[in-house]
């Protein structure tokens, strides 16, 4: 019912039937490859409102992820496969390969890893499944993964030594405020108010380091 194609491999027509509707391929990972062709074979009709759901799993690894899908409307498509490393995958849609196709891609750990995906077998699975929840399940991969890659971590920005040394005056102001004393015209502040407040915030910044940082009344 389906085929697949590796670049520079014959033509992969060594179906394994599961049940009625799922099927799967044996793919050696050696040679690597980058691109997968699925196709129906002439002839071959999925049912009404079905379509056929492809996914890969990868060496030594039990999970299989989605890459996209084929149908009686769109009979073949090709699937790009980044596998410069081991077992991490990373779907995105892929620009040039169809609207539904994704990429997988394989993160690098360590140099003995990268050798691990040129060993052993990847495995092509097929599932014929309802059109429309195949749909969903595209959909929502790809805005996962839309959102994943928009997604920065901003680092935050260290005080300057003007910024940070405003925040201690003005932490010390508020507090020694409390103690200033009128005398003639001049308010004065007690030498203990200070070293209760110098013991007071060298306490809060053993507790709380980033206290000065953020956005507060300090």
């Amino acid at each position: 019912m389906f085929g697949a194609i590796l670049p520079s491999r014959p033509v992969q027509t060594n179906l394994q039937t599961l049940s009625a509707t799922q099927f799967a391929f044996t793919l050696p990972a050696f040679p690597p490859f980058h691109h997968v062709v699925v196709f129906l074979l002439p002839g071959s009709v999925l049912p009404p409102s079905a379509a056929a759901a492809v996914y890969i799993r990868l060496p030594d690894n039990p999970d299989f992820k989605l890459l996209g899908s084929i149908s009686n409307e769109k009979q073949s498509a090709i699937f790009k496969i980044n596998h410069t490393g081991a077992l991490q995958f990373s779907g995105v849609p892929a620009a040039n390969e169809g609207d539904d196709a994704m990429i997988v891609e394989i993160v690098p750990h360590d140099a003995t890893s990268a050798e691990e995906t040129t060993r052993g077998e990847f495995t092509l699975g097929i599932s014929v499944e309802p059109a429309a929840s195949v749909t969903a399940q595209l959909e929502n991969l790809k805005s996962t993964s839309v959102a994943e890659s928009t997604t920065m971590v901003v680092a935050k920005r260290p005080l300057s030594t003007k910024m940070l040394a405003q925040k201690i005056i003005k932490n010390a102001f508020n507090f020694l405020a409390s103690f200033a004393d009128d005398q003639g015209g001049n308010e004065m502040v007690p030498l203990k108010g200070f070293r209760d407040w110098w013991m007071k915030f060298e306490k809060r910044i053993e507790l709380d380091p980033e206290f000065l940082e953020r956005d507060e009344e300090a």
